[in-house]
């Protein structure tokens, strides 16, 4: 499906976005792996969080979806020790990296596959710190999927993590959860914090002290309620479309505001965007009601301390870029490399076909700006996020633009093209 759209509409309204895809993975897992029912509101329709769904069923976990909801007969960690499964991920990091953690403790072996490029990202990452704890993983050639979890008893260790990954993290603390003794993380551990924030909701016990979290294993969880608020990664493309479209005013209800995940908010004010944030009363993570208001925006420079909060967001920022005064630098961030795509390229290439320069590093690109954009056709390389910057850089864009292969957005949000529609009364497929 190819969309074509079109820049100089006004954009303006107000709206919802999807859950957030991560706080779901998570909330189903560790219902999966909990003793009772728990109830998941708010869930959203994309197809990664199907990809979880779909894998636990395999496993043998009975799940009820209705819409935006969904409850989950969890049966205790045993719950996913389904001998000799084949698990189908799909297109879902998220699913394979956490199963990897929540099945190691298991008694069967169990393997785990993914779509094309799935099975491209790197996967000793997780596995590597999970066989500290005695983890049995078995990865294809290139470490990477297909690959075998091959359930054995764990014991808990003392981990060092050597880069700032939320899923490496989550994966950790779901095996430690069901190995033998005390497990200790330490060294990076500056990312998303869904994981220690939920899994007390569920009764488990972490203590987060002086640059560790530690986890006594052999802890029972019991079934909760879980509400997932807007996604602050979706709500972006609106964040920035707002910012650079001139004469744009939206506003975003119900999005979740946890601080690790608002770095592209962070850098965006400091560009000189014109955003507020009004919290909302609500119990687990925080919400809020986001307005922007497009404004002149100035460059900055963004190093590897600063990438972790906002590193799905780098290819928007990119597009965002284009549009503010002066350089923009983005070091520190090669882990766009091994994404759904090479996220670097893949928006340094769409740019330049709407006629911008940029600059691409290892671990980064630079942009000087204000640029010129005109209309070009953005292919996406199955990439969901590459295909909605590139729809956000059309909207200030002269000229039509045409998003190829566009039905790759419902990865993360399938009424993205839809909502950009009505918001600005194009988007035509």
């Amino acid at each position: 499906m190819n969309v074509a759209l079109s820049g100089g509409a006004p954009l303006r309204g107000e709206l919802r976005v999807p859950g957030d895809k991560s706080i779901a993975h998570r909330a189903l897992i560790f219902g999966s792996l909990a003793h009772g029912w728990t109830r998941i509101a708010g869930l959203p329709r994309g197809e990664d969080v199907a990809s979880t769904i779909r894998a636990l069923g395999t496993l043998g976990v009975a799940i009820s979806r209705n819409d935006e909801s969904a409850i989950v007969m969890g049966r205790g960690p045993d719950a996913l020790d389904a001998r000799g499964a084949d698990v189908d991920c799909g297109n879902s990091g998220t699913t394979m990296r956490l199963l990897m953690g929540a099945l190691a403790g298991g008694r069967t072996r169990v393997r785990l596959t993914g779509d094309a490029s799935l099975s491209k990202r790197p996967m000793r990452r997780v596995s590597g710190p999970l066989a500290e704890l005695g983890a049995r993983v078995h990865l294809a050639l290139g470490d990477r999927a297909p690959l075998e979890v091959e359930g054995t008893p764990l014991a808990g260790a003392n981990c060092e993590l050597k880069l700032p990954s939320a899923q490496v993290k989550s994966a950790l603390l779901l095996a430690a959860l069901r190995a033998r003794g005390t497990t200790r993380l330490t060294g990076m551990l500056d990312s998303r914090d869904h994981t220690e924030r939920m899994l007390p909701m569920f009764g488990a016990r972490l203590e987060s002290r002086d640059g560790e979290i530690v986890v006594e294993g052999g802890q029972r969880l019991r079934g909760a309620f879980v509400r997932v608020p807007g996604d602050a990664s979706s709500a972006a493309f609106w964040i920035a479309a707002g910012s650079v479209v001139p004469g744009a005013l939206l506003r975003l209800r119900d999005v979740g505001v946890n601080p690790t995940r608002l770095g592209f908010v962070r850098a965006l004010t400091r560009m000189g965007a014109k955003i507020s944030v009004l919290p909302l009363a609500r119990e687990g993570e925080p919400v809020a009601d986001i307005t922007v208001e497009y404004a002149p925006l100035h460059a900055i420079e963004l190093t590897a301390a600063d990438v972790p909060d906002l590193i799905d967001e780098l290819p928007l920022l990119a597009v965002v870029a284009t549009q503010a005064t002066g350089r923009t630098v983005v070091r520190g961030a090669s882990e766009l490399r091994v994404k759904e795509s090479d996220r670097i390229e893949a928006v340094a290439r769409f740019l330049r076909a709407m006629g911008a320069t940029i600059e691409t590093f290892d671990d980064g690109f630079a942009i000087e700006g204000p640029q010129a954009l005109h209309g070009a056709k953005v292919q996406p390389q199955d990439d969901h996020r590459i295909a909605m910057a590139g729809a956000v850089a059309g909207l200030v864009a002269t000229g039509e633009t045409i998003v190829a292969d566009a039905e790759c957005a419902s990865v993360s949000y399938p009424e993205f093209f839809d909502t950009l529609g009505q918001l600005a009364g194009q988007a035509r497929r």
